[in-house]
């Protein structure tokens, strides 16, 4: 019988079954790192459970303590404005407690970086290499002003340069950063999708990385996004359970 809090990682969902994929793949390492806590997954569109559907089968259950982690990695429109008006519409049982988004977070750093070596680059490669940080992007610039703040900290870990990048709604694009690179004279070009899961978005990253030395893949279900989901809940859980006296 699990005792703690119920985590409820919220997806935002994709017609393209890779996405939800990835999720599940994510949320059963999840499982493996705390398997003293019951973790369920929703989504807010084109995937089923969807996030209502979850809450009301856990409060038909009988639970009353939830953690709802946005399976996000900035705080844009999903982050404070969808997730927040799904989780009001939760039956009233339930005490909802939602955690913070991923990132930033050096442990998704340390996945970027692995995730470029094992697309082909080494520790060694760092100095002469420049790296795209490829975001989903949004129209909050509050969420692309950390993509910024991102690569300007990952710059300082010894790479050539690096650069952000978004695939919508703000510039510059990926195939723009990538030509910005060669012209400072970097000796090779690194994409680095910042993102969670295959579908539209990574793709168009991809094709934006068509004249780069290395493409890296998402961060998908790498253990370091395991962790921060972990960490995330941790940090959330901590007020549910003293407001229940427990």
């Amino acid at each position: 019988m699990f005792k703690k809090p119920v985590l409820l990682v919220i997806a935002h969902g994709s017609r393209d079954p890779r996405h939800a994929a990835t999720v599940h793949a994510l949320v059963r390492r999840v499982r493996s790192l705390r398997p003293d806590v019951r973790v369920e997954t929703g989504f807010l569109d084109f995937n089923i459970p969807s996030v209502q559907g979850v809450l009301e089968s856990l409060a038909a259950e009988g639970v009353r303590d939830v953690v709802a982690l946005p399976l996000l990695l900035t705080r844009a429109f999903h982050a404070k404005a969808d997730i927040p008006a799904v989780l009001r519409d939760a039956p009233p049982q339930l005490r909802i407690r939602q955690a913070e988004v991923l990132g930033p977070s050096p442990l998704l750093l340390s996945a970027l970086e692995r995730r470029l070596y094992e697309a082909g680059l080494s520790p060694a490669d760092k100095s002469s290499t420049g790296v795209v940080l490829a975001s989903a992007g949004s129209s909050d610039p509050e969420a692309n002003a950390v993509i910024a703040a991102i690569a300007r900290e990952w710059r300082h870990t010894g790479w050539c340069a690096v650069r952000p990048a978004f695939a919508s709604a703000s510039l510059p694009r990926t195939e723009e950063a990538v030509r910005e690179l060669r012209k400072l004279g970097c000796e090779r070009v690194a994409v680095a999708p910042y993102v969670l899961a295959p579908g539209f978005l990574p793709d168009r990253i991809a094709r934006g990385a068509a004249d780069a030395d290395v493409l890296a893949d998402v961060l998908g279900a790498a253990p370091e996004v395991a962790r921060v989901l972990v960490e995330r809940y941790e940090a959330a859980r901590v007020p549910v359970l003293t407001a229940v006296g427990a």
